[in-house]
């Protein structure tokens, strides 16, 4: 008998995932691998979150969350510049993969294709497949800075088309699309009709200029709905908030999608959600944090013969070049796993053009980031005495 579906079928364990489990196994591990900021929630956040719950804040809210949490949500970053309607243009749910899967649940049909960036976030192609979608990729490489280009997005364009996902900052890559090429890329969408989904969880960490969102372009906000979450700005992952903005049509639809898969998110989490949205300066302390552990894990990475980079402008990662090092990315690092105890995630894990590469996530201490990179130094000199 036959019980699982084909898209059921067609689930399997992530890269990421799969290196963690292997390192469970293992002592003394460093990791480098996860995009969760290792610091506890801010203590106010978590108070907010406790008076809510004393308050008896323990029940349903409406499917869309709590018309203060949405309120919240229309006074945030650039959600601000562009009066989203808290009543029908905001939806709050269960974490950013929360609103990203009930957004592709309620357009994505048989057959949509769906413009990704290579490389990227893997659950980007996986959730579009879970929906029946093909997810189209789109290279990007070194020599741009991993910068999706304009001209590379129409060129995958056929009538079948019918999104573009971006994330800016980027996970893997910690690179921001420079306002000029946003722009390049908003008249592409304009020209062939497309919805853009932004993905931008990562807005709040920056160490440049600040990110543009797509939204705030010309013509843009009706056709971009915009997906976010507290989960790195605030160091929130395991709280479960985020928030997805766009035109009524689509999220009028997203919220009895809502209803019928989670009801809604969870109500003292949006007490505090309210709480950290009101207090930016909690998620400018944070990034401070990252700008200093970027500064050690690139100063480590100069003192490593054989390995390149291009310095991240936001998010907390960094995207090594390995290949002088004649092996797979996936080779690379689960050697690197198994004789210094460092996990760092294979490139071609986020798609064929991150080949070569490998994520670090500054999102350990100070102190374990330095002990890492000497392990990836010793590892590196290791590999290098054996070519001789």
């Amino acid at each position: 008998m036959v019980v699982l579906s084909k898209r059921a079928q067609n689930l399997h364990q992530g890269a990421i995932r799969a290196m963690f489990d292997k390192a469970a196994t293992m002592d003394r591990v460093i990791s480098m691998g996860i995009g969760e900021p290792d610091m506890a929630t801010p203590m106010p956040i978590c108070e907010a979150a406790a008076m809510a719950l004393r308050n008896g804040q323990t029940h349903y809210t409406p499917n869309a969350g709590t018309l203060e949490c949405r309120r919240a949500v229309s006074e945030w970053g650039s959600i601000k510049e562009l009066h989203y309607d808290p009543q029908t243009e905001i939806i709050i749910t269960p974490g950013g993969m929360g609103a990203l899967s009930l957004l592709l649940s309620v357009i994505v049909e048989d057959g949509v294709e769906i413009l990704i960036q290579d490389p990227q976030w893997l659950n980007y192609a996986s959730q579009v497949q879970f929906f029946g979608g093909i997810p189209v990729s789109v290279s990007t490489c070194a020599e741009r800075g991993f910068v999706i280009q304009a001209e590379d997005i129409e060129h995958k364009i056929t009538e079948k088309t019918k999104a573009l996902m971006l994330n800016s900052p980027n996970n893997p890559t910690g690179a921001v699309i420079p306002e000029e090429e946003l722009g390049k890329i908003a008249e592409v969408a304009v020209r062939h009709d497309l919805l853009v989904i932004s993905d931008e969880v990562y807005d709040t960490l920056y160490y440049k200029d600040k990110p543009v969102s797509i939204s705030t372009l010309p013509g843009m906000k009706e056709r971009t709905v915009v997906i976010n979450s507290l989960s790195k700005a605030f160091a929130m992952t395991g709280w479960r908030i985020g928030f997805a903005a766009g035109p009524a049509e689509i999220i009028s639809k997203m919220v009895p999608a809502q209803e019928n898969i989670s009801a809604c998110a969870n109500a003292p989490a949006q007490a505090a959600a309210v709480y950290a949205l009101h207090h930016p300066e909690l998620s400018e302390t944070l990034c401070t944090i990252f700008r200093q552990r970027r500064k050690i894990i690139t100063d480590g990475l100069n003192a490593i013969p054989g390995i390149s980079y291009d310095e991240p402008a936001g998010a907390f990662y960094v995207f090594p070049n390995i290949q002088s090092f004649g092996m797979t990315s996936s080779e690379f690092c689960n050697r690197l796993l198994e004789e210094e105890h460092v996990v760092c995630i294979p490139g071609s894990a986020f798609g064929q053009a991150g080949e070569g590469y490998m994520r670090m996530a500054y999102t350990c201490s100070e102190d374990e980031l330095v002990e890492g990179l000497q392990r990836i130094k010793r590892f590196c000199e290791t590999i290098r005495g054996n070519q001789i």
